[in-house]
């Protein structure tokens, strides 16, 4: 098979491989610092976007109790903390420290660095198909998620 004959089948497995490949990478760095995966994907939720304990229980589809434990397992491990609002004392706010920032940049980049070497290979016309896929089959994966859950 070439890129150019790749059928509907074949896209569906190398994002497959895809996704496996990073689970594998991930699971890596979990394992080197006592991260559960839920844990992981919890850290990599709170780097993205600033969120409350609701919000990011709703993100895991976790209850109140368990997102609770992943929360308590991550501040234990000097990787996030739970801050109150200062206008709102009843909100709290999830930041990532520096620390972990500053961790998962050490291990990431080498793959940050490996990626944009390949991807320096291709045309810009090739980046802007890249990024169309990429963003549509996140939106289906998003959208099939949502029917089924």
């Amino acid at each position: 098979m070439t890129v150019s004959d790749a059928s509907d089948y074949d896209l569906s497995m190398m994002l497959r491989a895809l996704v496996m490949e990073s689970n594998r990478f991930l699971e890596i760095f979990s394992a080197a610092h006592a991260l559960h995966p839920t844990d992981m994907t919890a850290l990599n939720l709170i780097m993205t976007a600033p969120m409350t304990p609701g919000t990011l229980a709703k993100a895991l589809n976790l209850s109140a109790s368990a997102t609770t434990s992943v929360l308590d397992r991550l501040e234990r491990a000097g990787h996030v903390i739970r801050e109150r609002d200062p206008d709102d004392r009843r909100r709290v706010e999830l930041q990532v420290l520096d620390r972990a920032t500053a961790l998962a940049a050490t291990f990431f980049q080498p793959l940050a660095r490996e990626y944009a070497s390949v991807w320096n290979d291709m045309s810009d016309a090739e980046r802007q198909v890249v990024a169309r896929f990429l963003m549509a089959t996140t939106d289906a994966t998003a959208r099939v998620r949502k029917a089924v859950s």
